[in-house]
């Protein structure tokens, strides 16, 4: 196996590294004295720096590869889910209120500050399970790839060498030590991947020129609202059910509301998640316009440039225009997709573990112990994740990938559901929240197996008839709609039938429940820069779904 960098390309890629452990040691040497500082970072944490791991946990190894293939290959409609800016937005101006009047350090915590400790048992177990199974693992398989293709060596020896290297400063520093190496690897990996564009333009004519050469062959390449009866990527699917996803990640997953309850008040919180939505816009730019870019080179110039499959995009694109020097700076950024997202679960799994389930299980312990149970639960999660790697290898890369895809539309209503609700209406209960979760769980685990039973048969494309049958076969982004709607109707029927919650013990919790000082508070976080530049990027994303519609 050859690698694709050279000497100079080496000595870039240990510049980054020695940064890292700069920084890395930089956190260490200030030493982390509390629970606060460990896993929140003292509660002192800048916009900026926010705003930058919010971004840094969201784009992985296979992020980058993945969107550039997905635009090499359908085009534009994944960009709906990169105009989940708009939805960031959302986590600071709706939800991080809440959270932060709150004091929790998870959110699994806040359900059960709003609900009751059934609630929290139930998020918090099943967030840790599908982090090893999905988040650690995929990251790491991903990365042990990109590694071992950049650098030559072995599969194993990438994907345990940049797991033990990220584990050892996540370990030791905490979340301090993983968004203030995120700041710098956000800066790295736009910069690197914004070369790749730029260059890639250049050799393929300019924008105008790329639109003209793909659209001759493939006139649909540019339009994100597909029929909704489109097998793949139905408008209203993406649109409404990407949204329901959208929610549950961006404004209920511990993996990023973490990065916005490390600000020390609502006001930086809030400018942070701002900062992080226009972050979001780039991946369009520099991870999807790649890939159709490579796909107008292969079209223009298929005697220099060819891609044997769509998630070859990228790497093609490093390869072949980049100079000795560019390649090392590259490689540093898919280095850093893949270190930040795996340092962030990292953080944020052992962060649920030691505060939800640990400390729950066994209450009394001082600061200095949490710390170290959460450090023992980050080397644990780190083996978890790769004792699970070779169950995915035999499952096989490309089937996982969809098969997470379709978990995520699964996984997200009926806990978007549960967040949103109970924050909107006051009267949600304890009940119609327990109950809701469990039958978004019930439902979850009858789909995949009915994907699963029925498996030969979508592959073959035959119609063997029956229920169970179609309603495996329902566009996994449209179940996200059903999904939904049927948690949203029980939890109001439940509610409905059950007893109203304490208002006085929910006090702050919920619309309805705020206090006189509570909504001054709330005015005085607002700043109108804050609120004018909520708006612009409102209007960004409105422009970049009319610009492409074919």
């Amino acid at each position: 196996m050859n690698s694709v960098l050279n000497g100079v390309d080496y000595v870039v890629l240990a510049l980054y590294f020695l940064v890292i452990v700069g920084i890395a040691v930089w956190v260490a040497l200030q030493k982390n004295k509390s629970t606060d500082d460990y896993f929140l970072a003292g509660r002192h944490v800048g916009w900026f720096v926010i705003g930058c791991s919010i971004f840094a946990s969201n784009i992985g190894s296979e992020h980058v590869v993945g969107l550039a293939g997905t635009g090499f290959q359908s085009g534009t409609p994944m960009a709906h889910y990169e105009l989940h800016a708009w939805i960031v937005l959302l986590l600071g101006w709706l939800f991080l209120p809440f959270y932060m009047r709150s004091g929790i350090y998870t959110t699994p915590e806040f359900l059960e500050k709003r609900f009751d400790a059934r609630s929290r048992w139930f998020l918090s177990l099943f967030s840790i399970v599908a982090y090893v199974l999905t988040k650690v693992s995929i990251t790491i398989y991903a990365g042990g790839i990109v590694v071992s293709e950049l650098m030559g060596i072995p599969f194993w020896y990438g994907a345990i060498g940049i797991v033990i290297f990220t584990g050892i400063y996540t370990i030791i520093g905490g979340l301090k030590a993983v968004v203030y190496t995120e700041a710098f690897q956000t800066v790295v990996l736009i910069f690197g991947s914004s070369i790749i564009t730029f260059l890639g333009l250049r050799e393929a004519g300019g924008w105008a020129q790329v639109r003209a050469t793909v659209i001759a062959i493939h006139p649909d390449h540019f339009n994100m609202w597909r029929p909704m009866t489109d097998p793949a990527f139905p408008w209203t699917g993406l649109l409404l059910g990407g949204t329901i996803v959208g929610i549950w990640y961006w404004c209920t997953d511990q993996y990023i509301v973490q990065r916005t309850l490390a600000a020390k008040n609502i006001t930086i919180g809030r400018r942070g998640a701002i900062f992080g939505a226009y972050l979001k816009l780039l991946p369009i730019l520099i991870f999807l316009i790649p890939g159709i870019i490579a796909l107008a080179l292969t079209i223009q110039q298929p005697e220099i440039y060819s891609v044997t499959a769509a998630d070859r995009a990228f790497p093609m694109l490093v390869t072949t225009l980049l100079p000795t020097g560019l390649k090392g700076l590259v490689a540093g950024g898919l280095m850093a997709a893949l270190m930040s997202s795996l340092a962030s679960v990292f953080n944020s799994a052992s962060t649920i573990f030691t505060l939800d389930i640990y400390q729950k299980l066994r209450p009394g312990h001082t600061d200095k112990e949490l710390l170290n149970v959460g450090r023992i639960a980050t080397g644990v999660i780190v083996v978890a994740g790769l004792i699970w790697i070779p169950v995915m290898m035999r499952i096989g890369g490309g089937v996982m990938y969809q098969y997470l895809q379709n978990v995520q539309s699964y996984i997200a209503p009926p806990v978007t559901t549960v967040f949103l609700l109970g924050i909107l209406w006051k009267r949600v209960n304890a009940p119609a929240a327990i109950t809701t979760l469990m039958a978004g769980l019930v439902l979850l685990v009858v789909r995949l197996g009915s994907e699963i039973y029925y498996q030969t048969d979508i592959m073959a494309g035959t119609n063997p008839g029956g229920m169970l049958f179609g309603f495996a076969t329902i566009n996994f982004s449209h179940m996200a709609i059903f999904l939904f709607l049927f948690s949203v109707a029980l939890c109001i029927s439940v509610t409905l039938m059950t007893s109203p919650p304490d208002y006085s013990r929910i006090r702050g919790l919920a619309f309805g429940t705020l206090t006189a000082e509570d909504k001054a508070a709330a005015r005085l976080s607002m700043t109108p820069m804050d609120m004018a530049l909520s708006v612009v990027l409102v209007s960004i994303v409105i422009g970049i779904l009319s610009y492409f519609t074919g």
